[in-house]
């Protein structure tokens, strides 16, 4: 059977996937930033960890373990994403930090926003207190996830580690910075009221690995990432900011190098070794995680993803001071087994820009009236390791396969217990296979996709004695359907089960469903917007129905149909109209 191969950015190989324990798989993804809303960038990455997380957990995955043999069956996803509730600055990705503070930035938007009276409704916040504008977008950012079916926020609602913040742990990156600075791996430069603690990047020979990036190259401050300004006090310019003493900072706390703020990196480390370290429900101590090594050069988790711009300087930097932290022999220590990059987003062939016009952060699309489903399937359904292209016509495109998907589960659940002439577990078994030669191939998801699609046509397609069909409504169907154990082996349900083994890792199915706005004419499902040519093309067709001047009803149907829309008339008198 095929085992679960991915391409590991660290290694720059497609290699077996060998968690340290495959029942329980540590994975660490790096989080939102909570200054702004989420835009769907963003939601694209989380999404294919979400995949990558829901693949591992399905009971279709097989992974190769540490001694060559294969891990079948239940496993434990241990799965963490931090939520960056600190003011960091807009240059953060520079060594030196710099910029505007980026809570600063949110509080000059809500204020305005404030002022010109364009504040969502039912919100009253304080612009000047920077915790409230975390937690206000904090709260939106789970909103989001949740509608988008992310696992691990759903988890957070269990268990609130699951999605740490890094105001809350403040304590345990002091500790670490200091067990970096007693290991040599970290320096103290400046006075007193403008100190800055470094991270001492010749102190780790496996700098650069991930990255390609030489301390050659940086000594050069290739990439504008070096302030001249602040190499007089250091020893190298790759030299990374760990802590800064900063009064006038908006967010800050008091430490052994003064009142100030952490680096963007040291945060990172700290959430994913507390949490995924701990074999118990809740984090380590600060206290705990300074008596932490981990044995010779193991690797701290098995997984870590974030977006290909976290590559460098982020990823890199969290790698050489994890490793320098916990690590018994950190220089060739990968800090996570495996690097998991999704690439970015491009939207309608070009980069996402506000001043383009194309910037969409999750919630614009909701108010559109586009269905989480939809959007979850369009960021989904292309493989992470290329750049997608999110289109208006591919979400519409993605609104249409899941609706169609939904009354397929439906109809083949009905049919089944009436097949006559297939043996549907012969058939479910070859399509679980062929769904995991590609999920098993480097997360293939449209493969799987198609695949799916050939197999809801084959269902459909199976001879049916009409009298053992099952007559339940829609609700009915779907409570019949909850009752199903897994990989259930009642032949009246087998055919069903190909949807009720992949669903899982696809997650769109059962993602709440958008509120259909009705007219005096349509019931208008998700995805489509009623427009004054619709309603009048509406009106033309039940006049001319109602003088039973079929021709003249049928051109209006195509008209419809031309527009992408399909219609189909209701008992009540009422159309239905929704993306063809």
């Amino acid at each position: 059977m095929p085992t679960l191969r991915l391409h590991n950015s660290l290694t720059r190989t497609l290699e077996p996937f060998r968690p340290r324990d495959p029942a329980r798989v540590t994975f660490y993804s790096c989080g939102p930033t909570v200054y702004d809303d989420a835009h769907i960038g963003n939601f694209r990455s989380f999404l294919a960890a979400d995949v990558l997380r829901r693949w591992i957990e399905s009971p279709l995955c097989t992974l190769e373990t540490r001694d060559g043999s294969e891990h079948r069956g239940s496993r434990e996803v241990v799965h963490v994403m931090n939520i960056t509730d600190v003011g960091h600055m807009t240059d953060d990705d520079a060594a030196d930090g710099g910029g505007q503070d980026k809570m600063d930035a949110a509080r000059e938007r809500l204020a305005q926003a404030k002022k010109a009276g364009t504040l969502p409704p039912g919100v009253d916040i304080d612009p000047g207190d920077p915790l409230a504008i975390a937690r206000f977008y904090e709260a939106r950012f789970r909103e989001d996830a949740e509608k988008l079916g992310l696992k691990v926020a759903i988890d957070a609602k269990r268990d609130p580690s699951r999605m740490p913040r890094a105001t809350d742990n403040v304590r345990g990156m002091i500790a670490v910075i200091e067990m970096l600075i007693a290991k040599g791996h970290a320096y103290v430069v400046g006075s007193p009221g403008a100190r800055v603690v470094y991270f001492r990047v010749k102190s780790f020979p496996g700098y650069g690995r991930l990255s390609g990036n030489t301390l050659t190259e940086l000594r050069s401050g290739a990439g504008g990432r070096v302030d001249a300004g602040n190499q007089a006090q250091k020893e190298h310019p790759a030299d990374f900011l760990l802590w800064k003493e900063d009064a006038s900072h908006l967010m800050k706390w008091d430490s052994p190098w003064g009142a100030g703020y952490p680096g963007w990196h040291i945060e990172c480390t700290v959430m994913s070794a507390a949490r995924l370290l701990s074999r118990d429900a809740g984090a380590l101590s600060p206290e705990a995680l300074r008596t932490l090594v981990v044995p010779d050069a193991e690797a701290i988790i098995d997984l870590h993803s974030g977006g290909e711009d976290n590559i460098f300087p982020h990823h890199e930097c969290e790698i050489a001071q994890t490793c320098c932290a916990f690590n018994a022999a950190p220089d060739h220590a990968p800090y996570a087994a495996c690097w998991f990059h999704p690439r970015f987003l491009m939207v309608e062939g070009e980069k996402m820009s506000k001043s383009k016009g194309n910037f969409y952060t999750a919630r614009d699309l909701f108010a559109k009236g586009h269905e989480p489903a939809a959007v979850r399937l369009a960021l989904i359904g292309t493989h992470y390791r290329a750049n997608a292209n999110f289109t208006e016509q591919g979400l519409k495109d993605a609104a249409r396969m899941v609706e169609r998907w939904r009354r397929a589960r439906i109809e083949i659940a009905r049919r089944s217990f009436g097949w006559t002439n297939k043996d549907p577990r012969a058939m479910m078994a070859f399509v679980h296979h062929r769904i995991k030669e590609c999920m098993s191939d480097d997360l293939n998801i449209a493969g799987a996709i198609g695949i799916v699609n050939e197999a809801v046509n084959s269902f459909l397609a199976i001879d049916c004695d009409e009298s053992r069909i099952r007559n339940w409504t829609d609700d009915e169907t779907i409570e019949q359907l909850k009752m199903i154990p897994m990989g259930g082996s009642a032949q009246g349900w087998a055919g069903f089960d190909f949807f009720h083994t992949i669903e899982p890792v696809l997650g769109v199915l059962d993602l709440p469903r958008l509120k259909t706005q009705a007219s005096t004419l349509g019931v208008y499902l998700p995805g489509v917007t009623p427009s004054p040519e619709i309603e009048d093309l509406l009106t033309q067709r039940r006049d001319a129905r109602a003088a039973k001047d079929w021709p003249r009803a049928d051109q209006i149907r195509e008209r419809l149909t031309s527009l992408g829309l399909a219609v189909k008339d209701r008992p009540d008198g009422t159309v239905e109209v929704r993306p063809a």
